[in-house]
């Protein structure tokens, strides 16, 4: 069933990455060719697919509450994968797995700013729960900024399940979590084969996905508030991961 995406850095994202059907380019009626407007109908034009103008109204029911910029990308469904095409990234780039686990998190801009930063740093993969939780949806993919497109996602049915195959294939499974006498992440050796786990907003990790993780850690606060939001916290965390790894992959100027 097709999908919209909106936004000039989803739909520009989403035709550079090419890995979904791309069906149709939906402009604003008044909406003027240039700029980044220019760039992404000549993408579109590359690629061999229509563009059609509509008014405003349609994009705004296509878009609801989101910013369309004036335009609209209909597209096929997300290309979920398999936990060994994420494992398979992390062999051809000759690097120890780097995954990032989402435990039932449900608003889409903290999903999509965790994804966008996941990007970022390079992550191999990113595995999600199909049920209770939030999965690609355009909001998750205009508050990535398109970065989603390029990541290895995989929707499982059960997230336990999901972590026990990773742990069989050495990856190890660490969790954030807050509370006493759970080590600090600068205490952590993070440059291994590693799968970091984020708990759900205000609930935090279930009690078994906890159980199956190999280790927790926490970020040292020293503020009046006890947490942070869940995107804040696995950005944190997913750039000490990197730093831990060396900045692995970054080109220096």
């Amino acid at each position: 069933m097709p999908e919209f995406l909106y936004g000039f850095w989803p739909i520009m994202e989403a035709l550079r990455a090419n890995r979904r059907q791309l069906e149709q380019l939906i402009l604003m009626d008044r909406l003027e060719v240039r700029g980044q407007v220019e760039k992404i109908v000549e993408m579109a034009n590359e690629v061999g697919i229509s563009t059609k103008r509509v008014n405003k109204r349609i994009l705004d029911d296509i878009a609801g509450s989101g910013n369309h910029q004036g335009m609209a990308l209909r597209v096929s469904t997300y290309p979920y994968v398999d936990l060994t095409d994420i494992l398979q990234v992390s062999e051809e780039r000759n690097e120890k797995p780097f995954i990032l686990i989402l435990d039932l998190l449900k608003d889409p801009q903290n999903v999509g700013a965790l994804i966008r930063v996941a990007d970022a740093v390079g992550i191999h993969g990113i595995v999600m729960q199909d049920r209770r939780s939030v999965g690609v949806t355009n909001s998750v993919v205009a508050a990535s900024s398109g970065a989603v497109e390029h990541l290895q996602v995989a929707q499982v049915t059960n997230l336990v399940n999901a972590m026990r195959q990773l742990k069989d294939n050495d990856v190890w499974m660490i969790g954030m979590d807050v509370g006493a006498n759970i080590p600090p992440l600068d205490k952590t050796d993070l440059n291994i084969s590693l799968g970091l786990v984020m708990g759900s907003e205000g609930e935090g990790l279930r009690r078994l996905v906890r159980d199956t993780c190999d280790m927790l850690v926490t970020l040292p606060m020293r503020g009046q508030v006890g947490s942070l939001n869940v995107a804040t916290a696995g950005s944190i965390a997913l750039y000490s991961a990197w730093q831990a790894r060396g900045w692995q992959g970054w080109a220096h100027a």
